[in-house]
């Protein structure tokens, strides 16, 4: 007789915006909200979800937040902006009455910038970041400003209403830009932002199908040194590194979010054999994947 199969967990919840389904196909999506529109109506907390094909950046200037990014947890005060980028898992907990406003734009708005462009955005797309907007003088005020302007478009829609929010979108990404400490990053020139943004690019296509540095290298027709000092130059890693940090975040991921196996786990990261997934977790991590699995769920 056939075991019936369990049915597998569902796996993080992708969302246009939380709690609304369905895929963006306008390249040029711009939308903004104060927290309290959404959050409110959930009780001041928002439970893990992730975007595709998203960027996010998150404004807060008063009030405050827990907030659960990837497998990490820590405080966010204001005033302050939390970058995230698309397919990265995150949550919050609001204090009641937490004033501040989510910006969330189409991606490719960044990715198809002209080169020069990109590389001013690119430390922006390299992960999630949390920056500090009160190091400077004025800094938060003028990206609270440009943010109520990006609302004032938004609620009454004027001719030339896409290109404004093209330029006070770039303005206010650009000021957080300024203010986001990424040294590894501060001697990029826009050709080695680009060429690192495409190697990114295809390190999320592929990662869990293991591809050799030699092949992504081959793809980029650049030598394997060369991308070795790209990735040490502006990720303090070799490509290597790059590579088996996705594949790590990933498993993560899974580990965390979906009560299957580990060894069908393994199988879905593209390993032939779970043992040999184990040996990778836990020479990257120090803890067995189970280990990992446990220890979170008693966090």
């Amino acid at each position: 007789m056939t075991r019936p199969q369990r049915p597998r967990p569902p796996e993080v919840p992708i969302f246009t915006l939380y709690g609304e389904q369905g895929a963006i196909s306008d390249l040029e999506f711009v939308h903004i909200e104060e927290i309290a529109a959404r959050s409110q109506r959930y009780g001041w907390e928002i439970d893990s979800h992730a975007h595709r094909g998203l960027f996010q950046m998150l404004c807060l200037f008063g009030g405050g937040a827990t907030v659960h990014l990837d497998d990490a947890t820590f405080d966010m005060r204001p005033p302050a902006a939390l970058v995230i980028p698309p397919t990265v898992v995150h949550a919050f907990r609001f204090l009641p009455g937490t004033q501040g406003c989510v910006l969330t734009l189409a991606d490719a708005l960044l990715s198809g910038a002209d080169a020069p462009q990109r590389a001013l955005f690119e430390p922006l797309m390299s992960g999630p970041h949390l920056v500090d907007l009160g190091r400077k003088d004025g800094v938060a005020q003028r990206v609270a400003a440009l943010l109520e302007q990006i609302f004032d478009e938004f609620r009454f829609p004027r001719g030339g209403r896409d290109q404004m929010f093209d330029w006070l979108v770039r303005a206010v990404l650009l000021l957080v830009a300024r203010q986001l400490s990424a040294a590894p990053l501060s001697g990029s020139t826009p050709g080695r932002a680009d060429l690192f943004a495409r190697f990114r690019g295809l390190v999320e296509a592929h990662f869990a199908e293991h591809w050799p540095v030699p092949r992504y290298a081959a793809v980029l027709n650049v030598t394997e040194s060369r991308l070795n000092r790209l990735c040490h130059a502006l990720a303090g890693k070799s490509a290597f590194d790059v590579v088996q940090d996705r594949l790590l975040l990933e498993a993560r991921r899974k580990l965390y979010y979906i009560a299957a196996p580990v060894s069908q786990l393994a199988y879905e990261l593209g390993f032939a054999d779970p043992a040999y997934f184990c040996r990778f977790f836990k020479k990257r991590t120090g803890v067995a994947p189970s280990t990992f699995r446990r220890q979170r769920g008693e966090g």
